[in-house]
């Protein structure tokens, strides 16, 4: 097993890096200090997660807007151009910068998305952008087709703004709370429920100590806390960030375009060399960023080969005599939905009628197939209500399965946790991993494959959702698996790739998704 600090080297090769330096009063102050979660206590290994994360983002005290990253004000160039660019090559695109004074960055840590794409190929690719620490960075692209290749480099958010949000983000659990319906009989009575609340008050703690999961809610007077059925979330008026650090996240100011001294590139086939055969995709495989490209909206991992399932029996075959256990939020309950309604044959039984899906339950009698969906458990943001009565944490559910070599389980978590602390993503990510090497003790020829979770909206409420809270947590995934033999679809890289603003991706993108996953376990 890869002890924790040496599984931390990933992550501090991928994430963005800043350094830190003093600046006049009214200029924004970068400072190197802990951050630590108020009221809350963290394992050794949490405690190492989080500050390791901490320490690559910067702290900026924002005094002033002037002084903040602007996209219109920065400049990007080809690094070293040439008159001719080939099938196969590495581009290298340098940005540079600027405040919106026109003043040249001295620190890192902006929040960048690079692609390169091609639209009548509908073809595009994910660039890895690294960090100098001095307000200048590489984005690294590959060229991965011939044509006329558009590049896109695209501000999210200021370093100003990744501080801010990583800031409010830790402060407190207050963004969202919950509503729990407790039932007596005839009678009903609604309480707020979370993760923190008025302990002055009689709660009902809903505890798993093995794994120091805890949830709440204010109990009703009269009613048992054995009688809560159900809860719906809701976001909460308040905000953990200053006015000066809100109008960072006003839309206008989220996702812009950085200004360049380019429009396009032509790309063309150099050799005649046989193009590269790469290997079936399998389990264990290590997955790079970028991971892959996608051409004639087709995704293609560059460290493996997707098989092509060209027609129903081809999938069918691979699914025969399988039980798959899909865990995790609605972004693969729409695989669940898309295999059922794709093949056809399925017998679909919804177990619950009532508020949001639970768990999703689908067979196929002849060929001795068991589809399965199941939410993971609080928190589960939604606007309508959703049961609880069934709920169990991730690790609970992988422990009681059996495993085996017809066992396939799925897991995926991140959207409905970027409201919170990001040590609740973390401790629930450990406890996932623990299970999941208890299963592979009992029965080691279980597959076990990762979801990455998927980009989503551009939205005004980045304190929220913004996909840089879900980056975070896709190099925490990542990172902590890493030492497992699973395999890792990376929807995220797809996301950037595929140019998806949507958490709920096209039909093509999901297919693409299950395809690589139908790929790993035949």
């Amino acid at each position: 097993m890869v002890n924790p600090v040496d599984r931390m080297n990933l992550v501090e090769k991928q994430l963005t890096k800043v350094s830190y330096a003093n600046f006049n009063s009214d200029k924004p102050t970068v400072s190197k200090e802990i951050k630590n979660i108020s009221d809350t206590t963290l394992s050794d290994e949490e405690l190492l997660i989080f500050n390791r994360m901490s320490d690559m983002i910067p702290t900026i005290k924002l005094n002033n807007f002037d002084y903040t990253t602007s996209a219109k004000k920065s400049k990007a160039t080809i690094f070293n151009p040439r008159e001719k660019y080939c099938i196969g090559e590495k581009l290298i695109v340098q940005i540079d910068m600027f405040d919106h004074l026109g003043n040249k960055k001295v620190y890192g840590g902006d929040f960048i998305k690079a692609r390169i794409f091609t639209p009548n190929l509908n073809a595009g690719a994910s660039g890895r952008v690294e960090d100098f620490n001095n307000g200048s960075y590489h984005v690294h692209f590959t060229l991965f087709w011939q044509g006329k290749v558009f590049i896109s480099l695209v501000l999210y958010h200021p370093s100003e703004g990744v501080s801010a949000l990583w800031r409010a983000r830790n402060k407190d659990y207050g963004l969202i709370y919950f509503l729990g319906t407790f039932v007596n009989g005839s009678q009903q009575v609604k309480s707020e429920c979370g993760f923190q609340l008025n302990f002055k008050k009689e709660v009902c703690e809903y505890r798993h100590e093995h794994d120091k999961e805890w949830f709440y809610c204010t109990k009703p007077e009269m009613f048992h806390c054995e009688s809560l059925i159900m809860l719906q979330s809701y976001n909460r008026d308040v905000s953990y960030l200053s006015e000066l650090e809100k109008k960072l996240f006003e839309r206008k100011n989220i996702a812009v375009a950085i200004e360049n001294d380019f429009e396009n590139i032509v790309v063309s086939t150099c050799t005649a060399t046989a193009p590269l055969q790469l290997e079936r995709c399998k389990i264990g495989m290590q997955s790079p960023f970028p991971s892959g490209f996608v051409l004639n909206n087709e995704w293609r991992p560059v460290f493996c080969n997707i098989f092509k399932f060209t027609n129903q029996e081809q999938t069918y075959k691979c699914l025969s005599d399988k039980s798959i256990y899909i865990f995790g939020d609605s972004t693969v309950r729409q695989w669940f939905h898309y295999l059922v309604h794709s093949l056809k044959e399925f017998s679909n039984l919804n177990l619950h009628r009532t508020g949001l899906e639970s768990l999703l339950f689908a067979v196929h009698e002849k060929r001795n197939i068991q589809l399965h969906w199941k939410k993971h458990s609080h928190p589960f943001v939604a606007s309508t209500s959703y049961t609880v009565k069934d709920d169990t944490y991730m690790a609970e559910e992988i422990d009681r399965l059996a495993g085996g070599s017809n066992y396939i389980v799925v897991i995926s978590l991140g959207q409905h946790f970027r409201p919170f602390p990001i040590q609740l993503f973390i401790r629930r990510v450990i406890n996932v991993h623990k299970a999941v090497k208890r299963l592979f003790l009992r029965s080691p020829e279980t597959k076990v494959i990762i979801k990455a979770e998927n980009t989503r909206e551009i939205s005004s409420d980045a304190e929220r959702f913004s996909d840089f809270h879900g980056y975070i947590q896709y190099l925490i995934v990542k990172d902590i698996f890493q030492d497992l033999h699973v395999a890792v679809i990376d929807a995220l890289d797809m996301g950037i790739a595929y140019n998806i603003n949507d958490v709920h991706p096209p039909e093509h993108v999901v297919m693409n998704q299950v395809h690589m996953f139908l790929t790993y376990i035949c």
